[in-house]
């Protein structure tokens, strides 16, 4: 099945809003991309399995960790749109994720000789329903093909979000 042009301009809005959500700390923003509840597999990334949270729970993981960067620039293109039937889509996009702390940041922190960011480059695969008339991430698939930097500023970005670490 062939998408319309309105339905793939729908569908590649959604990976945009994603994006723009995180970024720019928009977190309603970010969290209307997902149904509620929603799959989530970051294995490649995490090591983690697979699995299903709420949207608010999620949201919540996601604004403690990226939203304790000091920026966040997540670009998606490539878009390939597959559709199942006229309320179920799968999209691949292409990522490419840069995360960073400024050096005074990383000073403050105490790794001041440290790198400060983290890029990453891989897809998502993501399952897609129309709920309601909008397109949402049932399935949320990362696929990390490659990083450069430092996964370490990720642990200093989850302390900070448990409260565990102060940036000031």
């Amino acid at each position: 099945m062939t998408p319309d042009s309105a339905t793939i301009t729908k569908i590649i809005d959604v990976s945009n809003r994603y994006a723009a959500g995180i970024d720019r700390r928009d977190w309603a923003m970010y969290g209307e991309c997902f149904t509620d509840p929603c799959e989530f597999d970051f294995s490649s990334f995490s090591g983690r399995p697979a699995s299903s949270l709420s949207r608010e729970a999620w949201v919540e993981n996601v604004k403690k960790t990226n939203g304790s960067f000091d920026a966040t620039q997540h670009q998606m293109s490539n878009q390939m749109i597959t559709m199942l039937d006229d309320h179920r889509a799968t999209c691949i996009t292409e990522l490419r994720a840069q995360h960073w702390f400024a050096p005074d940041t990383m000073a403050r922190l105490g790794h001041a000789d440290s790198v400060n960011f983290c890029e990453l480059g891989g897809h998502y695969t993501n399952d897609l329903v129309l709920d309601a008339g909008t397109w949402r991430i049932a399935v949320c698939r990362l696929t990390v093909r490659w990083q450069t930097g430092s996964m370490a500023i990720f642990d200093l970005a989850r302390a900070i979000g448990a409260g565990t670490l102060s940036k000031d």
